[in-house]
């Protein structure tokens, strides 16, 4: 299991006796929280909402059901419903961002249960850790870690399997003839007597039978939409391409105010004071309030709000991150990278002895910039103080953490707060982090008008960019020994970076000194180094620290994967042939590597200026090979094509995982490109897109994906597409005749324009 889902696990007991030390403000186990109806079906009673198609509003509220599922003529479980309209509505509990998990999860329902894609309905999960907890977070409701599709395979199937036998039993039923001689199929019930009847039409009856505890399941020969091609359309595209998607910033409410919040200018920096004299005379501000995040501007429209807060008057004591500079900071963790007595994270094994003495050695430093998520749509949470209760509407990622500390930012017991969760424009890491930043923020907001009005706390690109979370700076230092068979004969490997755990309750995790999202990648490997040993140094600064997509291997896979070419070069041999030596004979990395490689023609002569470099990762369960077409002209790089090898186990949906994997590839290959957050007097340099520059679509290589066939359960798609990237461009720079590339972002070494 990733570190991450470890963590989620411990923390979220912590954090609510932290929150809430008096056990009346946090009923003990879960918050049991309902869901509001948004939308009533006029044909049977049954709520059905699709995902981004509607903007909530007061005057579509309805009587929420039990335990946060609607009601309805048939709701066996949490997970889904058929209405007697025939519609079929199935409750995800993972939070939208764009990876498609909505659509992977309904068609697990959906499979099972014999339903018409074209009637199927999907809705988020209300906050609710009892019934809709991710599996692999223990009872923490949160998305993370590639962890939708994994942890609710079997739970999702077994959902849909319930309803379709109580329909199936309801109309052997009414029929009288044995449940096994009806048959299903795109929600229609038939028998041989020429007997039918539509799951809306049975959907009554259907209610009124037992849920079984174990329904069958279909065997994968059985499948009409796991792991077929273009069975299950995504259900978010539509209205994200027609406009009708609501994100935040859609959201409308009467009364709806909107605020900004003038943050520190850099890291440590306390408010002195502040003058809203000129801010209240901008037409639209009705409010300027202090608020612990900074100084808030509040107005009826969100450019009023911008102008009020660039009219404040402000006093800043910048004294405590002055001396934070990112230059200053890496030749610092370059000095301790060349140290030892850090905490050791890999020791080498008894049998490590075996290899030959190091005859030739090779030393390199690698060195990692501190990296932004740069989502396309920058953080935003609606908060209304009401009737004795909070409301929020945002993108919530990990709907456990931010209703706790949304309750106690508001001094409200956690029954008195409602979630509701919207569709987001991305992550990245971004909303799923320990603190709730933005929800806070925007709590803190209306208790400061006190109430007043519901009010959307928006923040600008440049807000995120500049006061955000941030992937950590990282050093490497390692020195590889070959012996005279070009063999690895030893490996030492220092780590210097902050902890993404430390000062979080995830700190619980840390064991004997060592965060594991810190050197995951590296030990464990998925390569035999039993003679390797590994150091990590864990600094400690004013920058909180958050995961960034893949975590830890955005900068272990670079390490390992250049250093495997370079081992490769060292010791004349071929690179493929170098890394199958040291990964298990048949096992998935091999296996996806092979497949990469045989897919993009390894090997074979490329034309003159161009060459082929590969890596191979495991992340998440899921191992992925891609091999880069890279050309070199002028002395600017350009990828010319990536194919891409994928073992997640079960295709669920082989279209998403070629859309995310696609994906993986441009969002790592402008990281490698170009993405830097550099820091001077504690103030970050790169606000907005003009500096931290995104790829563009021309910049976008050929992309083949291929996925290996596989009985396992299934892994992660979302993030696993991105640490092979880097390092196999940087690899067939390297045998085009480039320079290794061991600090980042390319542009440094101009590569490419920065």
């Amino acid at each position: 299991m990733h570190p991450m889902m470890l963590a989620m696990q411990a923390q979220r007991e912590s954090l609510q006796s932290l929150l809430f030390p008096d056990a009346e403000a946090a009923p003990a186990g879960a918050a049991h929280l309902t869901r509001r109806a948004l939308l009533k079906s006029a044909a049977g009673g049954g709520l059905m909402i699709s995902i981004g198609s509607f903007a909530p509003s007061l005057a579509q509220a309805a009587a929420p059901g039990p335990e946060g599922v609607a009601t309805g003529p048939l709701a066996p479980n949490a997970f889904v419903r058929v209405g007697t309209d025939n519609l079929v509505t199935i409750v995800c509990k993972h939070h939208e961002m764009g990876q498609g998990n909505t659509t992977g999860l309904a068609s697990l329902v959906a499979d099972e249960l014999d339903a018409d894609w074209t009637l199927v309905r999907t809705e988020y999960a209300p906050s609710n850790p009892k019934l809709y907890n991710n599996l692999a977070f223990g009872d923490m409701q949160g998305t993370g870690g590639s962890s939708a599709i994994a942890n609710a395979y079997l739970q999702m199937r077994n959902a849909g399997a319930a309803a379709r036998q109580m329909l199936v039993a309801a109309a052997a039923q009414a029929w009288n003839v044995p449940p096994t001689e009806i048959k299903t199929h795109r929600n229609l019930l038939s028998h041989a007597s020429g007997k039918q009847a539509t799951y809306g039409e049975m959907a009554e009856a259907a209610s009124r039978m037992p849920v079984p505890d174990k329904p069958v399941l279909k065997t994968p020969a059985q499948f009409t939409m796991i792991g077929k091609e273009n069975a299950t359309p995504r259900v978010d595209s539509p209205s994200k391409c027609d406009g009708t998607a609501v994100y935040t910033i859609d959201l409308k409410l009467p009364g709806l105010l909107t605020a900004v919040i003038a943050w520190p200018p850099s890291f440590g920096a306390t408010l002195k004071s502040f003058d809203a004299t000129e801010a209240l005379k901008v037409a639209g501000v009705t409010d300027v309030v202090q608020v612990p995040e900074g100084v808030a501007v509040v107005a009826t429209r969100t450019w009023a709000a911008m102008q009020g807060r660039r009219a404040l008057k402000l006093q800043w004591d910048e004294s405590a991150g002055s001396a934070l500079d990112t230059d200053a900071l890496l030749t610092q963790y370059k000095q301790q990278a060349t140290q030892t007595g850090g905490t050791v994270f890999a020791k080498p094994e008894a049998n490590a002895a075996a290899a030959g003495p190091s005859v030739k050695t090779i030393t390199a430093t690698y060195e990692f910039p501190f990296l932004a998520h740069a989502t396309m749509e920058p953080m935003n949470c609606v908060a209304w103080l009401h009737d004795g209760m909070l409301e929020t509407w945002s993108g919530h990622q990990f709907p456990t953490f931010d209703h706790m500390f949304a309750a106690k930012a508001a001094g409200l017991p956690m029954e008195k707060v409602k979630l509701h969760t919207l569709v987001s424009g991305g992550s990245f890491g971004r909303r799923a982090n320990a603190y709730s930043d933005f929800t806070v923020a925007a709590v803190n907001v209306a208790k400061a008008i006190n109430g007043r009005a519901p009010v959307r706390l928006q923040y600008t690109r440049e807000d995120d960019m500049a006061s955000g979370l941030y992937r950590p700076m990282y050093v490497h230092q390692v020195q590889v020994g070959l012996d005279a068979k070009g063999q690895v004969a030893g490996w030492q490997h220092q780590i210097v970076g902050q902890s993404i755990m430390a000062g979080t309750a995830m700190a619980v995790m840390i064991k004997d000194g060592i965060d594991s999202t810190s050197v995951e990648g590296v030990a464990p490997s998925a390569y035999k180094l039993p003679m390797m040993k590994g150091e990590l140094h864990t600094t400690t600064l004013g920058v909180k620290p958050l995961w960034w997509r893949s975590v830890g291997n955005t900068h272990t896979a670079y390490v390992m994967e250049t250093m495997m070419d370079e081992l490769a070069a060292a010791a004349g041999r071929d690179p493929l042939a170098f890394r199958l030596a040291l990964l298990e004979p048949g096992g998935r990395a091999a296996s996806v590597l092979q497949l990469a490689a045989q897919k993009a023609g390894w090997g074979k002569a490329m034309p003159k200026g161009s060459a082929q470099g590969l890596a191979v990762h495991e992340s998440f369960g899921s191992y992925v090979a891609q091999v880069a077409d890279v050309s070199l002209k002028n002395g600017k790089l350009k990828v010319d094509r990536v194919v891409c090898a994928v073992d997640c186990g079960v295709a669920v949906n082989p279209d998403v995982i070629r859309a995310q994997m696609e994906g993986c590839i441009g969002f790592a290959l402008g990281a490698l490109y170009y993405s830097e957050l550099e820091m001077k007097q504690g103030r970050v340099l790169q606000r907005n897109f003009d500096r931290y520059k995104a790829l563009r679509i021309y910049e976008m290589p050929r992309v083949e994906v291929h996925i290996l066939a596989s009985t396992a359960a299934p892994t992660g798609v979302g993030e696993p597409g991105v640490p092979p990237l880097a390092p196999a461009v940087a690899n067939a720079l390297a045998r085009l005749g480039g320079p290794r590339v061991r600090r980042l972002p390319m542009s440094r070494s101009g590569l490419v324009e920065a």
